[in-house]
């Protein structure tokens, strides 16, 4: 009987490495598979319009309007005062009115 018991623990302990190696080989390979490029050119046209929306480079209140299908941003985001001053990283409102075209 302590035999088996013995295996048992045995077992048991290897199996517990055994998952624990591949949860850590797990969580190495997605961290390295999650290095992010920078978006850009055509990128941006694929990128969803969320009601919490982030400026990226190169776009403007009217492109991420006609993606989104919001034409009242400004109205919207009363943190912008100049909707010519838009910057990556801006956070913005986006209420659709229509749904989003495809652009591709």
């Amino acid at each position: 009987m302590r035999i088996h018991i013995a295996i048992a623990d045995a077992a048991s302990c290897y199996c517990a490495v055994v998952l624990l190696g591949l949860i850590l080989l797990g969580s190495v390979i997605e961290s390295n598979s999650s290095a992010a490029e920078p978006v850009k050119g055509s990128q941006l046209l694929d990128r969803p319009c969320d009601e919490i929306y982030v400026v990226g480079e190169g776009e403007t209140l009217h492109t991420i309007s006609d993606k989104c299908g919001d034409p009242f941003i400004v109205e919207q985001n009363p943190h912008i005062h100049d909707p010519d001053d838009v910057f990556p990283g801006l956070v913005i409102k986006i209420t659709p009115s229509k749904p989003r075209k495809l652009l591709r």
